[in-house]
């Protein structure tokens, strides 16, 4: 893995880090493990001794990256949030969960070849992605935005049920169209209006 010297990084380097990060999810999503580092840092737009400072192996770069996927995809939960009601926010997560479900699948080859190696990219994902979506449900349970009896550990089912069939690119349609038919069964029931 990146040499961790305790210090942060300057805005210029996380920058190029990120870049790198967001290149390589995409390149090794193309090209799986065939994926070369030169490709990763021109898409970067960095030199490919930066690239090699950051991640001096093909696994460090790899599992930086699928890390990166999931620590973008549970912060994004403050700011859904802050800026739409509850019920919308767990909307918008969902889309995003299968912009990472595509990833990950994308990466698969490139991520099973970082498990051989001995190391676990896995290491808390779930751990993380749920607490993420506990926090989205716990928020639109406050607000009665959806119904009670459906747990965050359910939901989790659910969308990875969804990201398993549906996550390849050509299947987003049919990926939106099970993430509504699920978001709709959340909604809180009506009262029953008394029997006459």
């Amino acid at each position: 893995m990146a040499r961790d010297t305790g210090r942060p990084l300057r805005a210029d380097a996380q920058r190029n880090r990120e870049k790198i990060l967001a290149a390589a999810v995409r390149v090794f999503t193309e090209e799986g493990l065939d994926a070369h580092f030169e490709r990763i840092a021109k898409e970067a737009g960095v030199g490919t001794g930066t690239l090699y400072r950051n991640f001096p192996t093909r696994e460090a770069l790899i599992e930086a990256a699928y890390r990166n996927e999931v620590a973008r995809l549970c912060e994004a939960v403050p700011g859904l949030l802050a800026t739409m009601p509850p019920h919308e926010a767990l909307r918008a997560w969902t889309r995003r969960f299968i912009d990472y479900a595509t990833a990950k699948l994308g990466m698969a080859d490139a991520l099973r070849a970082v498990v051989a190696s001995g190391t676990n990219p896995y290491a808390e994902s779930h751990e993380l992605i749920q607490a993420a979506l506990t926090t989205l449900m716990n928020a639109a349970t406050a607000a009665d935005a959806i119904r009670t009896d459906i747990s965050p550990t359910d939901m989790f089912a659910a969308l990875a049920g969804i990201a398993l069939t549906s996550a390849r690119p050509d299947q987003r349609e049919q990926a939106e169209r099970l993430l509504d038919l699920t978001l709709d069964g959340l909604r809180p029931t009506p009262p029953q209006a008394p029997a006459n």
